[in-house]
């Protein structure tokens, strides 16, 4: 055995050496076997370890963060002038670079080289701190997080150490990661540091829930709101690191990781880092083996759909979604895509195909589709999906949601727009052609058919509702016993215009999202004819009960008015004006004259 003289030592003890086996070494282990060394697994080598992309390529100077020009902008005026506040507050959706950012301004305010010996933005050259807090080893940098560390005593104890000057730095930074997790007791005892902190003392908050930080804490701070990275600033980044890292990927399939990461580098990161294994050796990743790790629908397929919607094929449509939904597709990643062709038909309709963001071919298919198709129609295609997209996330079964959205799409896609409508309304045409009661167009329509065709219509028309006014639609509804319809009606439609066979309207404050739909529906139900349901921002006048609840106020006080009855308010204290009805008029009954007997005539007689 060795000799070591610190053998209490522990790091010593290690230094230990083990003799090979002999007759002195049996004695000392009583005579036993000597026990087998013991298997120390072999350390990773550093270059053997693989680092994600997302950790590979994080930024290390402020130029490096792609899609917050704005907070550079700011951060390097702040610096310049010398104007730097003493808590920071960062703020945005998961993977856009608070962190990071949280550790580039902790190197700012610390940096110091040979040449530059205050705080700086430019951190192209390392300085003496760097590398020891991009590390998260520098004694004066302390990284939290408040997820772990919750509690009051946790923020004391971190206060406390707050007095202290920095040991090396220039100040001591403390970055605060998710801090909206911290108690509300944590928060009141970091308020009094951040209303009066020491000079050597800097906070840098980050958070995805700026709203659960309170309003105290966020009037104490310099508060950053870090941008979703949009696919066409993402789309080269990506790019740029396949480039780096020397894998060759299809463009549109490095479209579709960008636009599947929502704005945050780091999901389109991670993405890539996936993607770049789906494929062999040598081999180009392309966009099908991409969209299927993703679970999306083939682009192709998903704008024919939408093809199908605005020629409105239904059954085309229903079995296309049916076939993409076989084959894995998400129904609100379908319906993402079908809101995504309605703002990009309606960009080329406007900007041209170039003002897309789609690949040349489907730019080329959707602009085809806006010149066929007005923008009032866009725009209710628009509105119709987006409702729709809404309703997917609140249905049991997406997919019957979906299904049941298409056959809504596709029965609007041939209702005529307003524009249209009034055209026809001003030329005398009917709303609605070839519906119950209109003359038929075309050859044989002169005079005298359209005369002999009214005549054949006359008994169905009398077997039909024909309502000509509001009133009438009012009273239909009361015919057919709707009485959920009815209320709807009186209580949140204020009429804008009328006409039969088209109904304007402004909707009242929480008016039902499927009035218009319902009311459609049933008074074509009860008509037997189309009618043109549409809404309007303002306008309109009183609804049924807001007219009627203003009658009732001016005949209260037109009764409180009354002399009478104000004494009698005051004879009784706490006596109010409940209701107030219509006085009954009265019922006039036609009383024959009483005929004396001798003058009455003698029927028999008369009969005979």
């Amino acid at each position: 055995m060795s000799e070591h003289p610190d053998l209490d030592d522990p790091f010593a003890a290690a230094e230990i050496d083990i003799p090979e086996r002999d007759d002195a070494t049996d004695d000392m282990f009583g005579g036993g076997p000597v026990p087998a060394p013991i298997a120390v697994a072999k350390p990773i080598e550093k270059s053997e370890a693989y680092t994600v992309l997302a950790r590979k390529y994080r930024p290390r100077t402020f130029e490096d963060l792609i899609g917050q020009e704005a907070m550079v902008r700011t951060l390097t005026n702040a610096f310049t002038a010398g104007r730097i506040a003493h808590a920071f507050m960062l703020t945005g959706v998961r993977g856009v670079g608070k962190t990071t950012t949280a550790r580039l301004l902790a190197r700012a305010l610390n940096y110091e080289s040979d040449t530059v010996h205050g705080p700086s933005v430019d951190l192209s050259v390392m300085g003496i701190h760097c590398q020891a807090i991009i590390e998260g080893r520098h004694i004066d940098v302390l990284e939290l997080d408040a997820a772990s560390r919750t509690g009051v005593d946790a923020m004391r104890d971190l206060l406390e150490s707050v007095r202290y000057a920095p040991v090396e730095a220039r100040y001591k930074v403390y970055v605060i990661d998710e801090v909206h997790m911290l108690s509300t007791g944590a928060f009141n005892a970091l308020l009094k540091t951040l209303e009066e902190p020491p000079p050597h003392a800097k906070f840098i908050f980050a958070t995805t829930e700026i709203r659960k930080v309170p309003v105290t804490i966020l009037s104490r701070c310099q508060r950053f709101d870090l941008r979703r990275v949009e696919p066409e600033t993402l789309n080269p980044h990506l790019e740029k690191i396949c480039g780096l890292e020397g894998v060759k990927i299809d463009p549109d399939a490095v479209a579709l990781i960008a636009r599947a990461a929502e704005g945050s580098v780091r999901d389109g990161l991670s993405l890539l880092d996936q993607a770049l294994v789906q494929g062999s050796a040598g081999e180009i990743t392309s966009a099908e083996v991409v969209r299927d790790m993703l679970g999306l629908a083939d682009r192709g397929a998903t704008l024919s759909l939408f093809e199908n919607i605005i020629s409105g094929q239904m059954s085309e449509a229903l079995l296309a979604f049916r076939t993409l939904y076989g084959f894995g597709a998400d129904p609100s990643q379908i319906m993402g895509d079908m809101l995504e062709y309605a703002h990009a038909t309606s960009v080329a309709k406007i900007l041209g195909a170039d003002a897309t963001r789609l690949p040349k071919a489907q730019a080329m298919r959707v602009t085809a589709l806006g010149s066929q198709l007005s923008a009032g129609t866009l725009s209710r295609l628009w509105t119709l999906m987006l409702k729709a997209f809404e309703e997917l996330r609140r249905a049991p079964d997406a997919c019957a949601a979906f299904e049941m959205a298409l056959v809504r799409l596709c029965y609007a896609a041939d209702l005529p727009g307003p524009e249209v409508l009034m055209k026809r309304l001003q030329s005398g045409e009917p709303l609605v052609p070839n519906a119950p009661g209109s003359a038929p167009s075309g050859p044989g329509g002169g005079a005298s058919a359209r005369g002999a065709t009214a005549v054949q219509m006359r008994p169905v028309q009398q077997a039909i509702p024909n309502p000509q006014t509001f009133e009438e639609v009012l009273q239909l509804i009361s015919d057919k016993r709707d009485i959920g319809l009815r209320v709807d009606v009186e209580r949140f439609v204020r009429l804008v215009a009328f006409r039969p066979g088209a109904i304007t309207f402004e909707p009242a404050p929480n008016a039902p999202g499927d009035l218009v739909r319902k009311l459609s529906m049933k008074l074509r139900e009860w008509t037997g004819q189309r009618w043109l349901i549409a809404t309007e921002g303002g306008g309109g006048a009183e609804t049924i009960m807001e007219r009627d609840s203003r009658e009732r106020d001016a005949a209260k006080a037109r009764l409180q008015a009354n002399p009478f009855v104000a004494q009698v308010l005051q004879t009784f204290p706490g006596a109010e004006i409940t209701a107030v009805r219509a006085k009954p008029k009265p019922v006039v009954v036609e009383i024959e004259p009483i005929v004396p007997e001798d003058e009455r005539p003698d029927i028999d007689k008369e009969n005979d």
